[in-house]
C-alpha cells in the first residue's frame, strides 16, 4: 500500500483534498491550541428536549455554553455542556488525525507541529482526569468522558495520528514521550481493566464495547511495539476471534440486528486489522467460529442497501447523521482499498453524497484510504437477487424490471438496541426510499422509548393500543423464482394469542402485501387489530373514496407510542363487503425523477376503519412530521391486503371471493390479470389464476 506522499504524487485529486483539509486547519495559524481541561460527558444528551433534533456543533468554537438547536431553541448548562465537550474532545482528535495525514501527504512542518501539540496536550491532560462521577450506573465509566467506549473511539484517531507522524519520520522530545508513553499505559490499564469487567464479571463478551476496547488496546499495542501482547488480545474469551464468532451472525449481521451498529462494529474490527497489520498479521480474511468474517459484513451491507447505496436505518441507529456518515466512508474506503469490490462504491457515494453534496472524494478519509485514480464514483452496475439471512432474521425481495424492494423483519428483538417491530417492512424505490424504518435519535430524547422503539413507529401491526413484546419470528417460507420473489414470515410471541402471518408476493408489476392475522377466541377476541404505515413522501389520495376530515386532530392514546400519533381523518367501511382504499406517496418534487411515485391500493375489511394520521418524522429531524396510514379492525381475525405499484397508475385491487370462501383477490394492471388466494390448509398465498393480453 503507497503511503500519502505517494499517493500525492501518483493522483491528481488527491493535492485538491490535501488543500481542502489544509484550509479546515490554517485557522490554528492564528488561535491558541485550548483542548478543553474538563472531561466530555454523554454524547446523546446533546439534543433539543422541545424538537428532539441533534443539537448544532461548530467545530470552529473553541468554547461554548450556549447551545442551539436547528429550529432556533437556545440551551444552558448540562448535560448539553458535557456533551458539547464529547463533540469537541472528538474534533481535536480528529484535528490532530488530519494535520498528521496532511502533513504526510506534503510535508510542511506546520501540520507536523500542529498534531503534535495536540497529542502532546492531551498526555499532560489524561492523567489529570478522575473515573468520571457522573457516569450513569449502567455505564462503563472512562477519564476523559462518561463512558469508556466513548474513550476507547478517541484513543484510537489519537494513536491513528501518532503512528501517522512516527510513520513519517516525526520525532518528539524525550519529555513529550515520556508523557506520551504514560498516556498510553494509563490508556492500557484502563481498557484492561474494563475488558475484564465486561467480559468476566458482567459476561457480556459480545458487546459492541467489547470491539471498541479491543481496537483501543491494539492501537496501544502498536504505539508500544508490545507484539505478545497484541497476539494476545486477539486470542482467548473477547479477543478478535472470539468476537467474531459471537458478536456477528453466521450469516454476517451484528448480533443485534441495527445497520448502525453492524458498521460501528465493523470500524472496530477495521482498526484492529491495521494495528494487526504492523506486526505482519493479517486479519482482513480471518474467519469465525461459523466463518464470520470482516468481508462477509460488508457483503451484508451491500445486500442491505437500496439500488442508490442507502442503507436502511435497521433497529436502533440514526437515519441520517454527519458522524455516521464519516464512519460509513472510513470503512467503506478501507473496504475498496482492501477488497477491491465495485460494489461497494453506490454506498461510498451516498455518504460522500450526503455529507458533500456531491459523489467525490473530498474528506480526509479519502485521503487516508482512497487509492483509485478517479476522485469520483461510477454506480456499479449488477443485478441483486432476493435475499434471505435466517440467523438475522431479515429479506429482501428484489425483481428484475420492478423498481420496488422490500426488506422484511422477523428476527431477533435485538436486545437493548432492538425495536418492538416484528414483521416490519421497509419499502424502498430505486432511487430511495418509500415507508423507512424512521431511524433513533439520540438516547437522551425521551421520543426514543416513546415513539421510536415503539410498534406503531413501525410498518407493522399492533394490538390492543400496545406494543409488541420481545420476541423472534420466524420464516415460513422463502422461494426466488424467474417471475417473482415470495416471503411468509410469521409472529407468534408478539401478543398472547394472536399468530401474525405476513405475505409479500414481489413481480415485475407490483408488491402484493398480504396481512392476516388471527386471534384466539375467548376473552380477548375483540381486541383491535392496527396496521401502520409510515411513508415520507408527500400522501395524495387520488382513488375514492375520500376519508372525511375530522374538525381537529384526535389523539388516539397515551401509551406505546400511541400519544405521539395525531388523527386527521377517518373512514369507515360499513358495508358488509371489503371496500377499495387508495392512495399515492409522490416523491418526484424538488429535482427528483418524476418517476419517483409510488400508488397504493388496499381492501378495507368490513366495519375496518382508515386513519389518516400525522407523526414524528424520521429521527434526523422528528419535528418535520409525516403524513401516514392506519387501518383498524376489531374482531378475531382480519386481512389486510394492500398492492404497491411503482408510477402513477395504481394496480386495481378486488375481493373476488364469496363470504365463507377462502380469501381470494384479483389485480389488475394495463395488460396482466392475476388472481390470488390464501390456502387455508397450507396456509400459503397461492398464484391461482394469471391472464396475460397481448
Amino acid at each position: 500500500m503507497m503511503n500519502l506522499k505517494e499517493k500525492a504524487d501518483t493522483f491528481s485529486w488527491v493535492g485538491p483534498v490535501v488543500d481542502k483539509l489544509k484550509t479546515e486547519l490554517d485557522p490554528f495559524r492564528e488561535e491558541e491550541i485550548l483542548l478543553p481541561a474538563e472531561p466530555g460527558g454523554w454524547w446523546h444528551q446533546y439534543v433539543c428536549p422541545r424538537h428532539h433534533t441533534e443539537l448544532i456543533f461548530d467545530a470552529a468554537e473553541q468554547d461554548a455554553f450556549v447551545f442551539s438547536c436547528p429550529k432556533g431553541c437556545k440551551l444552558e448548562g448540562e448535560p448539553y455542556r458535557g456533551a458539547w465537550l464529547v463533540y469537541r474532545h472528538q474534533a481535536m482528535a480528529r484535528y490532530a488525525l488530519q494535520a498528521a495525514a496532511v502533513y504526510a501527504a506534503d510535508g510542511e512542518d506546520f501540520y507536523s507541529g500542529l498534531a503534535q501539540t495536540i497529542l502532546v496536550g492531551y498526555a499532560e491532560q489524561f492523567p489529570l482526569y478522575p473515573v468520571h462521577p457522573d457516569g450513569q450506573p449502567w455505564m462503563l465509566r472512562g477519564r476523559a468522558f462518561h463512558q469508556a467506549l466513548t474513550e476507547a473511539i478517541w484513543s484510537t484517531t489519537l494513536i491513528r495520528a501518532y503512528l501517522l507522524l512516527v510513520d513519517n519520520g516525526v520525532t518528539f522530545t524525550e519529555e513529550e514521550e515520556k508523557k506520551l508513553q504514560v498516556f498510553f499505559l494509563m490508556l492500557e490499564e484502563s481498557m484492561e481493566q474494563y475488558r475484564h469487567i465486561l467480559i468476566h464479571e458482567k459476561q457480556n463478551a459480545e458487546s459492541n464495547y467489547t470491539a471498541w476496547l479491543n481496537a483501543s488496546l491494539a492501537c496501544v499495542y502498536a504505539a508500544k511495539g508490545s507484539r505478545e501482547k497484541l497476539a494476545s488480545l486477539l486470542k482467548g474469551e473477547g479477543g478478535f476471534y472470539h468476537h467474531l464468532s459471537i458478536g456477528v451472525k453466521p450469516d454476517g449481521f451484528e448480533f443485534e440486528g441495527s445497520t448502525y451498529y453492524h458498521i460501528f462494529v465493523l470500524r472496530a474490527y477495521l482498526i484492529t486489522a491495521e494495528m494487526a497489520g504492523r506486526f505482519g498479521v493479517d486479519l482482513y480474511d480471518a474467519r469465525g467460529d461459523q466463518g464470520q468474517s470482516i468481508r462477509g459484513m460488508f457483503q451484508l451491507l451491500v445486500e442491505l442497501s437500496g439500488d442508490n447505496g442507502e442503507l436502511p436505518a435497521l433497529h436502533d441507529g440514526p437515519y441520517a447523521r454527519v458522524p455516521f456518515a464519516r464512519e460509513i466512508t472510513e470503512v467503506f474506503e478501507i473496504g475498496c482499498l482492501v477488497y477491491k469490490d465495485p460494489t461497494y462504491q453506490p454506498i461510498l457515494a451516498k455518504a460522500y453524497r450526503y455529507l458533500y453534496g456531491q459523489e467525490e472524494r473530498p474528506g480526509l478519509e479519502a485521503l487516508l484510504y482512497g487509492q483509485r485514480e478517479s476522485k469520483e464514483f461510477h454506480s456499479a452496475c449488477w443485478t441483486r437477487a432476493s435475499v434471505l439471512l435466517p440467523d438475522s432474521g431479515f429479506a429482501v425481495l428484489r425483481h428484475l424490471g420492478n423498481p420496488l424492494s422490500v426488506l422484511a423483519d422477523f428476527g431477533e428483538h435485538g436486545g437493548s438496541h432492538g425495536h418492538y417491530d416484528k414483521l416490519h417492512i421497509t419499502i424502498m424505490h430505486r432511487l430511495g426510499e418509500v415507508a423507512p424504518e424512521l431511524g433513533m435519535v439520540p438516547y437522551g430524547s425521551i421520543l426514543r422509548k416513546e415513539w421510536y422503539a415503539e410498534t406503531a413507529s413501525h410498518n407493522t401491526i399492533s394490538i390492543g393500543g400496545r406494543s409488541q413484546a420481545p420476541h423472534t419470528g420466524s420464516c415460513r417460507q422463502f422461494r426466488q423464482e424467474s417471475e417473482d420473489t415470495y416471503l411468509w414470515i410469521r409472529s407468534d410471541g408478539a401478543y398472547e394469542g394472536a399468530v401474525l402471518d405476513r405475505h409479500l408476493w414481489l413481480t415485475d408489476g407490483w408488491l402484493l402485501d398480504w396481512f392476516h392475522v388471527e386471534q384466539v377466541t375467548g376473552q380477548k377476541q375483540d381486541q383491535e387489530v392496527d396496521l401502520w404505515f409510515h411513508p415520507t413522501g408527500h400522501l395524495l389520495f387520488p382513488v375514492e373514496p375520500r376519508p372525511i376530515r375530522m374538525d381537529s386532530p384526535a389523539v388516539l392514546g397515551q401509551e406505546a407510542g400511541y400519544g405521539s400519533v395525531e388523527v386527521l381523518s377517518l373512514l369507515q367501511n360499513e358495508t358488509d363487503y371489503a371496500l377499495r382504499a387508495g392512495w399515492s406517496t409522490l416523491y418526484g418534487g424538488g429535482g427528483h425523477d418524476p418517476e419517483y411515485e409510488v400508488s397504493v391500493n388496499t381492501l378495507l375489511p368490513p366495519g375496518s376503519i382508515l386513519h389518516e394520521i400525522r407523526t414524528p418524522g424520521i429521527a434526523e429531524d422528528p419535528s418535520r412530521r409525516i403524513r401516514g396510514i392506519m387501518l383498524r379492525h376489531r374482531g378475531p381475525s382480519v386481512d389486510f391486503i394492500t398492492v404497491y405499484r411503482a408510477g402513477h397508475e395504481p394496480a386495481v385491487l378486488k375481493l373476488v371471493s364469496e363470504a365463507g370462501e377462502p380469501a381470494r383477490i384479483q389485480i389488475e394492471t394495463t395488460g396482466q390479470r392475476v388472481v390470488y388466494c390464501l390456502n387455508p390448509e397450507t396456509g400459503l398465498i397461492q398464484e391461482e389464476f394469471r391472464n396475460m393480453e397481448e
